[in-house]
């Protein structure tokens, strides 16, 4: 295996036909969509940024697989975590905040928008896509897929490796589809609500990451199997991509924080009346819920126009 240096690393690239498509088919639409936007709605195109954002997503996705970062992933226990965190949070929640349902919904008629609003509030989707259900599925993905049992799978089969990728970024889609609230989903989680999944999420990957910056040897034989005789010791590759993890994962999710504090500052403010009074929470509430199937029942109308 040549080793991984600042050239390498620029210049590697493993080529995936599946995935490549994949991407492919997703950019296309995606831009198919908005340029339908455009056109139905010209005094109200789809925002750049959602755009932008959603092709962020597919180029992180891209990188993570194909890039340096898919060719050394199972010689460098670090790579794998830079890999992971890319695929279960930075790509999922960028693809998210590019809002592709709504999209969809916004840029056809029916069939295509009433089968897509029938998707998304369908059963299995709304049971799938409770907070408390999707914030479990992310914890016990993000500290089960990282036992050594597992990881060791993973680095011996390729077909259980690409899977692995795959549940990442359903997993983390789902669990910043709710967690973010931008489309149109039957649970509709507060501020607070958010805070409390982010909770949860944050300590089981801070967990993961920690647990393995503490060995004094390689837990994983796939690494020790490795025949390199360049970059770090197989301890400090390990403590690294624990550091990776924990660091990482810390980073997005704060950031994520962030944006969820300052969504609850504007909302606060706006609860102020011009007379300094404030609203009750209960009629706040309803008329949140109130807006939203206002929201739902145009989107219906202007499908069926």
């Amino acid at each position: 295996m040549t080793p991984l240096t600042a050239s390498t690393a620029l210049t590697s690239w493993q080529f995936a036909p599946l995935v490549s498509a994949m991407l492919a088919v997703l950019f296309t639409l995606y831009l198919l969509c908005a340029a339908r936007v455009r056109q139905r709605h010209p005094a109200r195109p789809w925002p750049l940024q959602r755009t932008l954002a959603f092709l962020a997503g597919l180029a992180v996705i891209a990188i993570a697989t194909q890039s340096s970062i898919g060719v050394y992933d199972d010689v460098l226990f670090s790579v794998h975590m830079v890999q992971h965190v890319l695929l279960i949070m930075v790509a999922p929640a960028l693809l998210v905040v590019g809002r592709p349902v709504t999209l969809l919904l916004h840029s056809w008629g029916n069939p295509v928008h009433s089968t897509v609003k029938r998707v998304v509030r369908s059963g299995p989707v709304t049971a799938l896509t409770r907070p408390a259900v999707v914030t479990a599925l992310y914890c016990v993905v993000v500290i089960g897929t990282h036992t050594p049992p597992f990881m060791d799978l993973v680095l011996e089969n390729q077909a259980v490796h690409d899977t692995e990728h795959a549940l990442y970024l359903l997993t983390g889609c789902l669990f910043f589809l709710v967690l973010l609230g931008t489309e149109p989903l039957r649970h509709r989680v507060s501020t607070l609500g958010a805070f409390l999944m982010l909770l949860p999420a944050m300590l089981a990957d801070s967990a993961t990451g920690v647990v393995y910056t503490l060995p004094s040897r390689e837990v994983f034989a796939p690494y020790a199997r490795v025949a390199r005789d360049w970059g770090p010791s197989l301890v400090t590759d390990l403590h690294a991509g624990g550091y990776i993890m924990f660091i990482g994962s810390d980073i997005v999710m704060t950031a994520i924080g962030i944006m969820l504090a300052a969504r609850l500052l504007r909302s606060a403010d706006g609860d102020t009346l011009a007379n300094g009074s404030r609203r009750h929470p209960a009629a706040e509430s309803d008329a949140a819920l109130g807006a939203y199937n206002e929201y739902l029942r145009k989107l219906a109308s202007g499908a069926d126009a």
